[in-house]
């Protein structure tokens, strides 16, 4: 069995290995069956890596206490292997030669298209950083949601190795990780090559990380669209268009950057006029943000279409192509947790400061932060063949309240019907036009002109005479 030396920073680099989503630390002391679990729960899940010779952090004095010879470990590699039912293909393993602590022994465990058991029968699922046994309708969920390989595994039979292995980006990688292997054997390990016909070739996952100009390589269109729209309606022309859509192109995480500071001038930007007063908007970045990594990770690069994000007068709409993947649906969608794209997911993760940081909880983050941003939670839609993302920019407040705080910071102004609709994000006319009229009633607000028409009134803040 293959045997690797790594150098003192790589031990180092494992060492300060945190657990989650995607990598396990055990010691080599872990019964076979307990260490069983956690490496179905990977290959349920979507993948990972397992180190066995590492003592928790927990624990006083050296860590690295590895296997004396291969054969030790020959327990753990049989029940692995062989008493996983069914059995799990093309797992990666190795030794990992420490120089003086022993061998460690790595699997490197692909995400499975079958369902997979311990020996006792149980089903684990891997969810952050530990293992959670699943059962009955919830295994049949799994189930379903397996089934091809994923399409960032497939094989480009015209992309040569060699310009990929020359990739800066991939030097780039490399270097961030700290990895000393060769470039083919790094692409190898991480499943960024897929053999067909006896051949390795880069697979879609490959390109998407590591080629300079995936759009130019791939067959189908990968891009991110950004629009700039002067309207609040639902459907909108070309001519409330500011400016062409801004096309931004590149390997992930070049796309990633710079589709979030494209959106970032857009919406430092984002106000509307009323009469001759400006309304600024503002959104919370780590909401965009999140809502925007994960509209890249998880769109369904089969599809022949970019993602489509548009900023408009009164919400930012990230439509991304493919619909939920998996067992995932708009009821669970704070509480479940699918990659379409585990390979690409997994790899922006392991790079230490990861657009992806909390596996799973990015939803969480964009909610929590339109929250404290005082601002309704994300609107989630399924289309014919996109996941469609809203962000309102429509406040928890109520109407009413909305309409006295505008008063407070301009006591002189007025205000209509249309501009508590665009202040509040309250798109009912009906519920706003009662909101004023409750208002007047309570004698805080008055029309500006009692003769105006119904659609021209304006209202002041009724002046209450000095004490």
């Amino acid at each position: 069995m293959d045997v690797t030396r790594i150098e003192k920073d790589e031990m180092n680099a494992l060492l300060d290995l945190n657990e989650d989503h995607f990598n396990d630390i055990k010691s080599k002391r872990i019964a076979p069956a307990k260490l069983q679990e956690t490496f179905v729960a990977f290959a349920n899940s979507d993948g990972g890596d397992l180190y066995i010779g590492i003592e928790d952090k927990s624990e006083k004095g050296g860590r690295l206490i590895g296997f004396d010879e291969q054969e030790e470990a020959n327990a753990i590699i049989s029940t692995l292997l062989e008493e996983t039912n069914p059995a799990v293909e093309n797992v990666l393993i190795e030794f990992l030669d420490t120089q003086g602590s022993g061998l460690l022994l790595h699997f490197g465990i692909p995400k499975s298209p079958k369902v997979h058991y311990t020996a006792a029968g149980d089903c684990y699922i891997r969810v952050n950083a530990s293992k959670k046994k699943i059962k009955g309708e919830r295994i049949t969920q799994l189930g379903y949601s397996k089934g091809a390989e994923p399409y960032e595994r497939r094989a480009l039979n015209d992309v040569d190795i060699e310009d990929i292995k020359e990739s800066k980006l991939l030097a780039a990688y490399m270097y961030h990780v700290g990895t000393h292997l060769e470039p083919e054997s790094f692409l190898r390990k991480q499943r960024l090559l897929t053999k067909k016909d006896g051949d390795w070739h880069p697979n879609v996952g490959c390109i998407l990380l590591f080629d300079e100009e995936p759009q130019a390589t791939l067959e189908t269109r990968c891009a991110v669209k950004v629009y700039r729209l002067r309207t609040t309606e639902k459907e909108y022309k070309r001519e409330q268009l500011e400016e062409m859509p801004v096309t931004i192109n590149g390997a992930v995480e070049e796309i990633i950057a710079n589709t979030i500071d494209q959106v970032a001038k857009y919406i430092d930007g984002a106000s509307f006029q009323d009469g001759e007063k400006l309304i600024k908007l503002s959104y919370p970045a780590d909401a965009l943000k999140e809502i925007l990594v994960n509209a890249v990770i998880h769109r369904d690069y089969s599809l022949n279409d970019d993602i489509h994000v548009r900023v408009f007068d009164n919400r930012v709409e990230i439509q991304s192509p493919g619909k939920l993947p998996g067992y995932m649906n708009l009821s669970n969608l704070y509480e479940e947790r699918f990659s379409r794209n585990p390979n690409l997911v997994r790899m922006l993760h392991n790079l230490p400061n990861p657009v992806n940081h909390d596996i799973g909880e990015g939803l969480d983050t964009a909610k929590n932060e339109l929250k404290k941003a005082g601002l309704v939670d994300p609107i989630f839609e399924e289309k014919e063949n996109s996941f469609v993302v809203t962000i309102k920019h429509q406040r928890l407040a109520s109407v009413e309240d909305v309409i006295l705080q505008y008063f407070e910071e301009n006591p002189e102004a007025t205000i209509t019907n249309k501009l508590v609709r665009q202040l509040s994000g309250e798109d009912d006319m009906q519920k706003v036009k009662l909101a004023l009229q409750k208002l007047r009633a309570n004698n805080i607000i008055k029309p500006e002109d009692e003769k105006a028409s119904a659609f021209n009134f304006r209202y002041v803040k009724i002046k209450l005479p000095p004490a």
